[in-house]
Parts: C-alpha cells; sequence; structure tokens
C-alpha cells in the first residue's frame, strides 16, 4: 500500500489525529530553536559580561559595569547583577542606611532573578505538555484505525488483509506519529530544564558576590547590619 492509498483509506477522525500531531510537531520544531537561541545568546553575552564583572567586584568602576550590563540584555548575570547595582546606587543617593540599603539591593536581586527565571523558563511548559500528551494522541489514532480495521470486516464480510490493511496501516501511523513528536518534545525540555538549573546557579553566584562586594566593608560596624548581612548570604549560598 502506497503512502496514497493510505491517506485515502484515512477517516475523517485520523485525519484529525494526524492534521493535531502535525500541528503539535511544527510548535515543538519552532519552540526548540527558538530556545535553544535564546540560551545560546544568553550564555555567549554572559561569558562576555563576566570579565567586567569581575573587574567590578575587584574595585573598578560602577558605571563601566552598568553600561556593559545594558549592552548585554540578553545575559541573565549581567542583567541581575545590573538590577542590584542600580538599586544600591539609587538607596546610596537618597542616603538611606546600610542596613536598609542591604534590605533593598537583597529584594532587587531577588526580584530580578525570578523575572530572568520566568524569561527562561517560557515555553518549557508546551514542551512537557506535548511530550507528555503526544503519544496518547497518536493511541488515540490508533484505536480509531483499529476501529476502521473492524468496520472494513464488517462491510466486507471477510477478515482478508485487503479489509483490514487501511485501519491497520492507519492505527501504526497514528502511533508511530504521536511517537516521533513526543521523544523530540521530551529530550529537549530535559535538556533545557539542565541549562535552567546553570543559569539559576550562576545568578545565585552573581548575587552572592555583588552583596559581598557591596556591603562587606570595614566600616561597617553594626552587629544588626552585619546580622542581615551574614542571613543574606547564608541563604544565598543555601540556595546555590
Amino acid at each position: 500500500m502506497t503512502f496514497s492509498e493510505l491517506l485515502g483509506n484515512v477517516g475523517p477522525f485520523g485525519a484529525a489525529v494526524m492534521c493535531c500531531l502535525a500541528a503539535l510537531s511544527v510548535y515543538s520544531v519552532g519552540m526548540i530553536v527558538d530556545k535553544h537561541r535564546r540560551f545560546r545568546l544568553a550564555l555567549r553575552q554572559s561569558l562576555t559580561f563576566k570579565p567586567v564583572f569581575g573587574k567590578f567586584l575587584h574595585g573598578g568602576e560602577a558605571q563601566e559595569m552598568i553600561e556593559a550590563a545594558r549592552k548585554h540584555p540578553h545575559s541573565h548575570v549581567a542583567q541581575v547583577a545590573l538590577a542590584g547595582v542600580l538599586e544600591y546606587e539609587g538607596a546610596r543617593q537618597a542616603g538611606g542606611d546600610s542596613a536598609s540599603s542591604l534590605e533593598l539591593v537583597t529584594s532587587a536581586l531577588e526580584d530580578s532573578k525570578a523575572e530572568m527565571l520566568l524569561q527562561l523558563k517560557r515555553g518549557l511548559g508546551g514542551l512537557a505538555t506535548i511530550g507528555s500528551t503526544a503519544p496518547f494522541i497518536g493511541l488515540f489514532g490508533t484505536v480509531v484505525g483499529i476501529i476502521n480495521a473492524f468496520r472494513g470486516i464488517a462491510a466486507t464480510g471477510s477478515g482478508g488483509m485487503a479489509a483490514v490493511s487501511g485501519g491497520i496501516a492507519e492505527a501504526l501511523v497514528a502511533t508511530a506519529l504521536g511517537i516521533f513528536v513526543a521523544i523530540p518534545a521530551v529530550v529537549s525540555f530535559n535538556h533545557f530544564t539542565g541549562k535552567m538549573e546553570r543559569f539559576q546557579v550562576e545568578m545565585n553566584r552573581a548575587s552572592s558576590q555583588l552583596v559581598n562586594c557591596l556591603f562587606k566593608v570595614p566600616e561597617v560596624s553594626d552587629p544588626e547590619v552585619r546580622a542581615a548581612e551574614h542571613k543574606v548570604l547564608r541563604a544565598a549560598h543555601a540556595a546555590r
């Protein structure tokens, strides 16, 4: 049986299942390509930004680091560091004390990390859904194909291959198509989830280093401020 003959034997329900799986496959491939491009861009820009950030941590100019971060809008490390430094500069210009500045900077860092994680996760839920549901959609097509095979037997009054081949072929194609759609989605979801964990560790490390750089200075001697610093640093290390 040729492919054209197979399509000719596909009923409306089987065709609907195959069209649904084809649409899911197109969406899945598009999302995989888009996430791969975005993650690669984030990694590349972060690698470019890290030397500037390291220079700032060792006494470099804040303005230089701010300008570099703004040139790397897709870098998760740059955006987290930028949020913390801008909040620190704003609190310092407003004349706030060290304890309140520490709380503001910590809050800005946490908000920035949460926002970056949301941006990085966008679309991964769709891949997970496709990976988990595509085999069941294919199984539904399998059931429809078997039903068509039995309808062929009922129509001809015999169980020869000519009567059941169309329905059996439809069932097998639906099953194979469901698995074909699900495997890339599951593999890509696991791959991108691993990348997300790496990005989260890098953001936690950058925020911890930034807090150390901005607030762990000799002239800060207030016990309450020091206690707040230790609390923030413990939370950052625990998150790592």
